[in-house]
C-alpha cells in the first residue's frame, strides 16, 4: 500500500527542512516512492519560464548542448528545474502514469495528457534524457517523470488544438486572466513586453475589458514589431522604447495616452531592471501587475516609494481562477492569435 504524503508535498523536501518545496534547495525526485495522494506523469516537454530560459541561454552563449547540460545539472542537484539565478521554473506537459488511491475521485485517468499549472520550481522532476531543445520557444523535449501533489493544479489537454499549442498558451495562463479581471471599461492600460506570448494575450483581454472608450498601449523595443501587433488588433497603439529605460517609456507612454497617466500597467518583460518603467506611467491609486519573473520586488517597492507613487502592486501569481479555460478560449476566439501561436510558438 502506498504511503500517505503531505497535501503540499512537504514529505518530498530534503533540505532545508521546514519549508515548502518551492523554497527548498533540494527535493526528493525518487519516482519509485509511491504516495497515495500524488500523481506521477511521464513528461513529454518542459516549457522553461521565459526569464529563466533567457538567463540560461545567455550563460551558455546560446550553445544547445551547454543549455541541456545546465538543465540536467540543475535537476540532478536540486530534484527540480529551478533556475538558481532567477528562482523560477516553468511547467510541463505529460501523460498520467500513476494516480494515488486518495485521488481516484479526480476527473483523471492513467493515460490522460495534462499540463501542469504549478511551477517547475516546486515540482519533483527526473530527467532521463533530453531529446530536443527549442531555443526560440523556451521548450525542452525530454524523457522523464514528474510529481504533482494533492494541492497541485493541472489542465487536461484539449482535443481541439495540438499539445504544443496548448502548452504554449497555458505556460502564461495567469497573465491574460488577470488582464481580464483588472481593467474597467474606459481604463487606459500599458503593457510592457507587448510582443511576447503573455503580452499579446494580455492585450487581447485588456482590449475587451476596457471597451470602445479605453486605451491599450503596448511597449516594444524593436520598431519592426509595431505593425504586426497593430494588425493583430490587440493594442490601440504600440510605442517603441526599451523597458530598461523608464524615462523614455514614461515620455512615450504619456504621449500615447493624451498626456494622462495610466490606470493599469502589466509587465510581461523577461529581463531585469524594468520595474520603474511599469510604475512611473501609472497614476496614484492605479495598479501595476508584475507578471514577469525577472521582477525584483525590492526594486519595485523601494522605487515606488522613492518617487512618491501610491500604486497597488500585484505579484505575478501564475494562478487566477479558471485561468486555463480563459487562455485556451482566447485561441478559440481569435483566429489571428491562434495563427500567430501556431507559427511562432509550436
Amino acid at each position: 500500500m502506498a504511503m500517505k504524503g503531505n497535501k503540499y508535498g512537504i514529505h518530498r523536501v530534503i533540505e532545508p527542512q521546514g519549508v515548502l518545496t518551492q523554497a527548498a534547495y533540494k527535493i526528493d525526485n525518487d519516482m519509485s516512492k509511491l504516495y497515495s495522494n500524488e500523481i506521477i506523469c511521464d513528461v513529454i516537454s518542459l516549457n522553461i519560464d521565459s526569464a529563466s530560459f533567457t538567463q540560461i541561454e545567455e550563460a551558455c552563449h546560446g550553445d544547445e548542448k551547454a543549455i541541456g547540460d545546465m538543465i540536467l545539472g540543475i535537476v540532478a542537484e536540486r530534484g527540480k528545474q529551478q533556475n538558481p539565478v532567477t528562482g523560477s521554473g516553468g511547467m510541463f506537459i505529460g501523460t498520467v502514469a500513476y494516480i494515488g488511491e486518495d485521488l481516484k475521485d479526480r476527473d483523471l485517468k492513467v493515460g490522460d495528457k495534462i499540463a501542469s499549472l504549478v511551477s517547475l520550481s516546486m515540482t519533483p522532476l527526473r530527467i532521463d534524457k533530453i531529446k530536443a531543445i527549442h531555443k526560440d520557444i523556451d521548450r525542452v523535449d525530454i524523457e522523464g517523470k514528474a510529481v504533482l501533489f494533492e494541492s497541485a493544479i493541472y489542465a487536461k489537454l484539449p482535443d481541439d488544438m495540438s499539445e504544443a499549442l496548448a502548452l504554449a498558451a497555458l505556460d502564461v495562463a495567469g497573465a491574460p486572466a488577470q488582464a481580464r479581471k483588472l481593467p474597467k471599461p474606459g481604463d487606459s492600460v500599458l503593457i510592457l513586453g507587448a510582443n511576447g506570448k503573455s503580452g499579446v494575450l494580455c492585450g487581447y483581454e485588456a482590449m475587451k475589458a476596457v471597451g470602445p472608450n479605453g486605451n491599450v498601449v503596448g511597449v516594444v523595443r524593436n520598431p519592426k514589431q509595431v505593425q504586426g501587433l497593430l494588425d493583430l488588433g490587440v493594442f490601440h497603439k504600440v510605442i517603441v522604447a526599451s523597458a530598461t529605460e523608464p524615462v523614455t517609456v514614461l515620455e512615450k507612454a504619456l504621449e500615447a495616452n493624451d498626456g494622462k497617466e495610466y490606470d493599469l500597467s502589466i509587465s510581461c518583460v523577461n529581463v531585469e531592471s524594468c520595474e520603474m518603467s511599469a510604475i512611473l506611467p501609472v497614476r496614484d491609486d492605479g495598479t501595476v501587475y508584475f507578471f514577469s519573473m525577472a521582477t525584483s520586488f525590492t526594486k519595485a517597492a523601494l522605487g515606488a516609494e522613492g518617487i512618491g507613487k501610491d500604486v497597488n502592486m500585484i505579484v505575478g501569481n501564475g494562478y487566477t481562477k479558471d485561468h486555463a479555460n480563459i487562455t485556451l478560449n482566447i485561441l478559440r476566439e481569435s483566429p489571428k492569435l491562434r495563427k500567430l501561436f501556431d507559427e511562432k510558438y509550436v
